[in-house]
């Protein structure tokens, strides 16, 4: 891809906007650059473009910048809606993601994960796995170091393995994995795509540029990604955990079972996962059929499998307090997380919901509420929405902070309980984002 001398317009200056001006200006285009904060308030942004800031152009949050522009790359947090890119559609400008200029210089092959939940332990899993069988591996994308700052480098790995969001998928051209994974999709960002089945359409574009040498790992247990295998040209493995499949991976009893593409079958036992849930079966399943498809041994997959905690803000165990246990799933950002938060669990739960809405289908939880829950305790800038829709299922309270939630949900617990922060929401009403939401829950939890 010739990127020398287009003047390439870069929205938004996050850590992935840096890192495409960085890149972008290393391969003599001349960037300009837009955000939303005035330049004044974007020194730190300014200060990790380095050498590049000298060469850039930084141009206002409008549409009249888009006057001269050959090629639109926004960062993954600018919806479609966004003004300048609805103008840029309009103006027939060329609009591609980060995942897809760095996917046209990038040299290892590459796995690529995607999905409502799961996505970075999925991902997390994976590069162990290769490590523990002795493969060079870059792991990145959504995870933290943006895919483009990687195809800056000496690019010496034997795989890429990268995170990928839906965000990311909604301005491709070529992308191409030698190996995708589609976990699972339920309701969430809503707000950004503009409605459900348009969110579900950008994760499934995971899977449009592969042909016959690659892999696609499908969600058997949703009926819609089981049917798209049918009009796939790769090579397709299923994963399960209510039903045998005749290629890919299934439980059954304590086993985790694989019929390989080579037509062999293998398994695992259960009991080297230790990460709790069923979703995290699921996501370990994904994984194993990844690995052994790039040539992973068993025994290096079963070790990684073994040694592999979890991600922090995962369904973490957090602390015990008078026989009532503390679990932080801040990541647990959408609907479809918190009901595997949920089912897994025997015990009574309170469960503490809320922060910022992102339009989540709350009612679909009553059932699950009804079942698993104790009491109810909600937070935060959507704790009056949750509450109209599944408030009174069971016993509900509401805080404005999730400060006042945790204590009210000690106050409220027994020694057996469960006391869960599965929010369902994004954190910016209150937080940074999830992680800061995680840490301030932990260090509360340990001053009760």
């Amino acid at each position: 891809m010739k990127l020398a001398g287009q003047r390439i317009l870069v929205i938004g200056l996050g850590k992935t906007g840096i890192a495409s001006a960085r890149f972008l200006a290393g391969k003599g285009a001349n960037v300009a650059v837009t955000d939303e904060k005035p330049l004044t308030e974007l020194k730190d942004a300014v200060r990790d473009l380095g050498d590049a800031s000298a060469n850039l152009e930084f141009l206002r949050y409008e549409t009249d910048s888009l006057s001269r522009v050959d090629l639109i790359i926004p960062s993954p947090g600018v919806p479609p809606s966004n003004i300048l890119l609805i103008e840029a559609v309009n103006k027939k400008i060329p609009i591609l993601s980060e995942i897809e200029i760095a996917y046209r210089f990038l040299k290892p092959p590459m796995i690529a994960i995607t999905g409502t939940n799961g996505k970075t332990t999925t991902t997390t899993l994976i590069g162990n796995i290769f490590k523990k069988a002795g493969k060079r591996v870059f792991v990145g994308g959504n995870i933290g170091n943006p895919l483009i700052g990687y195809v800056e480098g000496k690019q010496d790995d034997d795989y890429a393995v990268v995170e990928v969001s839906s965000f990311q998928l909604q301005w491709l051209q070529y992308f191409h994995p030698y190996v995708a994974i589609l976990l699972n999709t339920t309701c969430d960002h809503v707000d950004y795509h503009g409605s459900y089945e348009a969110y579900r359409m950008a994760k499934e574009r995971i899977f449009e540029n592969q042909g016959e040498p690659d892999l696609a790992i499908l969600n058997a247990d949703e009926p819609r990604s089981f049917a798209l295998a049918k009009d796939m040209v790769s090579q397709v493995q299923f994963f399960s955990s209510t039903t045998n499949v005749s290629k890919g991976m299934f439980l059954e009893g304590n086993m985790l079972v694989h019929n390989t593409t080579q037509d062999k079958q293998e398994k695992y036992p259960l009991y080297i996962i230790k990460i709790p849930g069923l979703h995290n079966i699921e996501n370990v399943m994904a994984a194993i059929m990844a690995a052994r498809y790039c040539g992973c041994p068993p025994a290096s997959i079963a070790g990684a499998v073994g040694d592999f905690k979890g991600i922090p803000h995962r369904i973490e165990f957090t602390d015990e307090k008078n026989g009532v246990a503390f679990y932080d799933d801040s990541k647990g950002t959408n609907v479809g997380a918190v009901v595997r938060a949920l089912e897994t669990f025997a015990r009574p739960i309170i469960l503490l919901m809320g922060g910022r809405d992102k339009e989540g289908d709350f009612e679909t939880l009553k059932p699950l509420v009804r079942a698993k829950v104790k009491e109810l305790v909600l937070f935060g800038e959507a704790r009056n929405r949750i509450n109209d829709l599944i408030g009174g299922v069971v016993k509900t309270s509401r805080s404005t902070t999730l400060k006042e939630a945790i204590g009210v949900a000690y106050k409220h617990s027994s020694p057996g309980d469960v006391v869960l922060l599965s929010p369902g929401c994004a954190s910016f009403d209150e937080f940074s984002d999830y992680k800061e939401r995680g840490r301030f829950f932990k260090d509360a939890v340990k001053n009760l």
